[in-house]
């Protein structure tokens, strides 16, 4: 399992997500967010950018490029 995958599901949990809100939210189908979750595959960089608008991270901590989650910090 990537990173982003892991970083996905710690924060649908975090947030009492539904695959279907962060589907609705993105843009994508239900089962397209699936596929980001579960390592099938990857989103594009707007998806990310909008993933990361959604649960008030930065790019980098959804890619595993920092482990902190604050976009300001």
């Amino acid at each position: 399992m990537s990173i982003l995958s892991e970083r996905l599901l710690l924060l649908k949990k975090q947030h009492h997500a539904l695959q279907k809100d962060l589907a609705n939210a993105i843009g994508k189908s239900v089962r397209e967010y699936q596929r980001y979750e579960y390592g099938e595959h990857e989103p594009t960089a707007s998806t990310i950018i909008a993933l990361a608008k959604f649960y008030g991270v930065s790019a980098d901590y959804l890619l595993g490029l920092t482990d902190n989650p604050n976009p300001k910090a």
